[in-house]
């Protein structure tokens, strides 16, 4: 089936409008079931010469059911990227997530404001050289730093200042699947990409019922002008990325022979030097020639 390609930021937007495909999708990559979900306002945000970068950006509240039975309210940071940048930019992001409160329910009835459990969600469009896998889960464990053993404890200072985080390879996606997430994730396979780079013939297992209500949306989104339109828009984006990229490429090397033009120049004046120094020692009367 025809569908639109999801590694654009306004495709990947449009199926996330969707609450109940989002529900679904971060409950298959956390592995836990998210009960309910609400987006955060969200930032869709394009840099171009001097920023060159494209990141599009979702928060999501969240109640996750965990694998013991607790439902547990957290924040969720969804981030796309198609490029390698400075990290920095998404350490400001989780930064922001850090600082942000929420009214959640007590035990008498009430509510009061506090700060949430973060969770971090990478679908990265670039390869992490160290990381051969497609998708790879960082989790904390508690551990005594003197025996080295694993406690089996959870404790709310800690779970507010630390968090897990997920990262998503687009380009390791292959068609080899060996789990439902794989299966689910095969959407973002560029590997069905079409001459059209916007579009993608999806010819992957769309048994799994979530995997059917993706790739039906993101057929629609084929017909969408808006959406087409955007990603347009971001191919010019990605068109200046490369020229910046180039550009600065070029003036580092340019920089790199200079500064090996300049030492070799200086090695030989320094050669010109000692060869002129020996020179004068051997014309003068009594003087021993050098060794």
């Amino acid at each position: 089936m025809l569908i639109a390609n999801p590694i654009y930021d306004a495709v990947f937007k449009y199926l996330l409008e969707d609450m109940e495909i989002a529900r679904e999708l971060l409950s298959a990559i956390l592995g836990e079931e998210v009960v309910s979900l609400a987006v955060k306002p969200q930032e869709s945000a394009a840099e171009s010469p001097g920023g060159s970068i494209s990141i599009f950006r979702l928060d999501f509240k969240a109640v996750v059911l965990t694998a013991e039975g607790e439902r547990k309210k957290v924040l969720i940071e969804l981030q796309k990227a198609k490029q390698l940048f400075d990290v920095m930019r998404f350490r400001r992001y989780l930064g922001d997530n850090y600082r942000k409160e929420d009214e959640v329910a007590t035990d008498d009835g009430g509510t009061e404001t506090v700060p949430l459990p973060i969770l971090t969600v990478y679908f990265l469009g670039f390869l992490l050289p160290n990381v051969p896998m497609p998708v790879l889960k960082v989790n904390r464990v508690y551990r005594d730093a003197i025996t080295q053993d694993e406690v089996q404890v959870k404790e709310e200072f800690i779970e507010l200042l630390t968090h897990d985080s997920f990262v998503i390879q687009i380009p390791r996606l292959k068609s080899r699947v060996r789990s439902r997430l794989e299966r689910v994730l095969q959407v973002f396979n560029q590997d069905y990409r079409t001459e059209d780079r916007h579009k993608m013939n999806f010819s992957g297992d769309d048994s799994d019922p979530l995997v059917s209500k993706i790739v039906s949306r993101l057929n629609r989104a084929v017909a969408t002008e808006e959406v087409r339109l955007q990603m347009d828009l971001e191919d010019e984006i990605d068109r200046i990325f490369d020229r910046e990229v180039r550009k600065k490429l070029a003036e580092k090397e340019e920089t790199h022979q200079q500064q090996i033009a300049e030492k070799e120049k200086r090695h030989q004046q320094e050669m010109a030097e000692k060869d002129r120094l020996i020179a004068e020692l051997q014309k003068r009367p009594g003087d021993a020639t050098p060794g």
